[in-house]
C-alpha cells in the first residue's frame, strides 16, 4: 500500500478476528491531518477494537494501518510517540488530587518541576478544573474525572488525539468544555479521531463520519452528505388527538404524498422547496379545521441516517425526532407547545 504523507491515519483491509468472530472486517480508512473524523456504530460494531488496533493496544489479524506514516505493527513505539488516547474509562490515580494527577503525568513525560507546574496550570484553566483541582479524584464526579483524564492526555500535545466515547455520561457543561477544547486543538493543527454514541456530538465536531456496523464500513462522508443520502426534508404535522390524526391523514392524502406515524399522531409530507412547501401545507392544514400541536419543517438528522443504515438507534440517542426549523399554524388553530 502506498502511504500518503498527508494522512494522519491510513488503513487497508484492516481486520481483527477472535476465532470465528470477526470484530473488524477489512476496514479502509483515511483520516486527513488536521481534521476530526468520527467513527459511529451500534454497540458491538467494532469501534473500540478499531481504536485499539490504531493505538497499538491490539495487533491486527490482517491488513495494514499507518499513523502519520508509522506502521502500527512494525513500529508501534513510533506510533505511540505521536498519539494520545483517552479511553472510555478515566486512567487516573484516585487517591491523588486532580492537580497531582496532572503533575504526575507531566513529570512522567519528562518535564522539570517548574515547567510541569506551568503546563498543569494551563491545563487547569483550559478544562475549567480550578474549582476541584485540589480534591482527590475519587471524590469528584464522573464528568470532572473525564475532564482531568483528557487534560492528562494533553500534557504533551499529540499529533493525533484519539477520543473513545469521551463524553459518555457527562453533564452538559462538561460536554461543552470538551467540545470547545476539541475545536481549539484542531485549530492548532491536531488531528482528532472520535468514537461516540452521541450523534449530535459527531454532527457538531466531525468533518467526516465513518459509520460501521458488524465490523464493516457501511457509509462514510461529511455529515451533510450522509443526511442527503437518506431522504429529503419534510413537514411534520402533529395532530392534537388520534381522531385529528386520522382526519389529517385522509384529508392531506388527497393532495400530498403523505406518510403517517399513528403512535406519534404525525402526518409527514415531503417538502423539497422548504419554506414554500411549509406555507402551502400550513394553509392546507388550517383549511381542515383540525386542531394540531405542531407543524414543523424537519431535515434529516444523523439519527435518521443511523437508523436507516444500521436498523437501530444508538445508545444515548432518542428515537429520531428532527429539530423543528419553523412554524405554527395561523389562528384560529394555534399550535400548543
Amino acid at each position: 500500500m502506498d502511504v500518503s504523507t498527508g494522512l494522519a491515519i491510513q488503513t487497508h483491509q484492516l481486520t481483527k478476528t477472535y476465532g470465528d468472530l470477526t470484530a473488524v472486517d477489512a476496514v479502509d480508512l483515511e483520516v486527513p491531518a488536521g481534521s476530526v473524523v468520527s467513527v459511529l456504530g451500534p454497540n458491538g460494531a467494532g469501534k473500540t477494537t478499531l481504536v485499539r488496533m490504531l493505538t497499538t493496544l491490539l495487533r491486527p489479524t490482517s491488513g495494514t494501518a499507518y499513523v502519520f506514516g508509522h506502521d502500527v505493527r512494525a513500529d508501534p513505539d513510533a506510533v505511540r510517540s505521536v498519539i494520545s488516547l483517552t479511553g472510555q474509562f478515566a486512567a487516573l490515580e484516585e487517591n491523588l488530587t486532580a492537580r497531582e494527577n496532572l503533575m504526575l503525568a507531566a513529570r512522567l513525560r519528562g518535564y522539570r518541576r517548574a515547567a510541569a507546574k506551568r503546563v498543569v496550570s494551563g491545563l487547569i484553566d483550559r478544562f475549567e478544573l480550578g474549582e476541584f483541582a485540589g480534591r482527590v479524584v475519587k471524590s469528584v464526579s464522573g464528568g470532572q474525572r473525564r475532564r482531568v483524564d483528557l487534560a492528562a492526555g494533553l500534557v504533551v500535545p499529540p499529533r493525533l488525539l484519539v477520543l473513545d466515547e469521551p463524553t459518555t455520561g457527562l453533564d452538559p457543561r462538561s460536554r461543552q468544555v470538551i467540545w470547545s477544547t476539541v475545536r481549539d486543538l484542531v485549530a492548532a493543527g491536531i488531528t482528532v479521531l472520535l468514537t461516540t454514541q452521541y450523534l449530535d456530538e459527531a454532527d457538531a465536531l466531525a468533518d467526516h463520519i465513518v459509520l460501521v456496523d458488524h465490523g464493516r464500513t457501511v457509509a462514510s462522508g461529511t455529515p451533510a452528505e450522509l443526511k442527503q443520502r437518506i431522504g429529503e426534508q419534510r413537514v411534520d404535522v402533529i395532530a392534537a388527538d388520534t381522531d385529528g390524526f386520522r382526519a389529517l391523514l385522509a384529508t392531506l392524502g388527497g393532495s400530498f404524498a403523505v406518510t403517517g406515524a399513528p403512535e406519534r399522531r404525525t402526518v409527514s409530507v415531503p417538502a423539497p422547496r422548504a419554506a414554500e412547501d411549509l406555507a402551502h401545507i400550513t394553509s392546507a392544514v388550517r383549511g381542515t379545521g383540525v386542531a394540531v400541536d405542531e407543524i414543523a419543517l424537519r431535515r434529516p438528522t444523523l439519527d435518521d441516517v443511523f437508523l436507516a443504515l444500521t436498523g437501530s438507534v444508538p445508545a444515548g440517542s432518542a428515537v429520531p425526532e428532527s429539530a423543528p426549523v419553523a412554524a405554527r399554524p395561523a389562528d384560529p388553530q394555534p399550535a400548543r407547545r
